[in-house]
């Protein structure tokens, strides 16, 4: 299935919605067609567009997002990169810098992307104490458009003029 743009009425991305949700919007008149690159349906009655972008007809008004703490969310922030090492692997684990045990919580600055050998060698103790060092830093990721929906761009690279500047 097809991913659609969602863009507020002041063109701010708001969502990526699927071609189906998108048409539907746009036949009951709650969005409008903005970028259109991809051809027409063909239903019995009419032609539909299949929209790449669409712009919703009303501001919708919605808290600034947040990027939710997810295994999937570390690994993209940190690079798919061992953050002891430096060692891109397809097993990677989740560590955290303070051990839990020790009251260390589960928030973006505690959270790291480690390889099963580096997990292994810190185990259950401080960075001080495994003698191990971070190479950068963690924090939260940005909420920009970009981090937001930029690994969509790989198969929409239309929409990169909706993303940049938000």
């Amino acid at each position: 299935m097809e991913s659609v743009l969602v863009l507020n009425a002041n063109f701010e991305p708001l969502n990526v919605c699927s071609m189906r949700r998108a048409i539907g919007l746009m036949i009951v008149d709650r969005a409008e067609l903005v970028l259109n690159g991809r051809g027409e349906i063909h239903s019995v009655n009419q032609n539909f567009p299949r929209p790449s972008v669409i712009r919703l007809q009303q501001m919708i008004h919605r808290p600034r997002p947040k990027t939710k703490l997810t295994r999937k969310e570390v690994f993209r922030r940190d690079g798919y990169r061992c953050q002891y090492c430096g060692k891109s692997s397809h097993q990677l684990t989740i560590d955290h810098v303070l051990p839990r045990h020790l009251g260390g919580e589960h928030t973006w600055s505690n959270v790291v992307t480690a390889c099963m050998s580096c997990n292994h060698r810190k185990g259950g103790r401080t960075l001080e104490q495994s003698g191990m060092h971070l190479l950068h830093k963690p924090e939260e990721p940005p909420t920009s458009a970009i981090y937001l929906y930029g690994h969509y761009l790989i198969n929409n690279l239309e929409w990169e003029p909706f993303l940049t500047g938000w």
